[in-house]
């Protein structure tokens, strides 16, 4: 991995699978049928979307780590 985004990886029952996600860049998120696969997916999908971000002009948000504090 990386990136240095926050990931939030959990099992998906409806979908049989695991989801991550990626809360600093809206609407990022990632599936496999294994934890690997899914974090593998998760960083594929954040390149394509700076990709796309950087191709559109957009400002693409920096990587703050852990957003929540228990």
């Amino acid at each position: 991995m990386n990136s240095k985004y926050e990931l939030i990886m959990y099992w998906s029952k409806e979908d049989q699978c695991f989801i991550v996600e990626v809360p600093e860049l809206p609407g990022c998120m990632a599936d496999g049928a294994t934890q690997s696969e899914a974090l593998a997916n998760a960083q594929r999908v954040i390149d394509e979307w700076i990709e796309t971000a950087k191709e559109l002009g957009r400002e693409i948000p920096e990587a703050k780590g852990k957003l929540i504090h228990a």
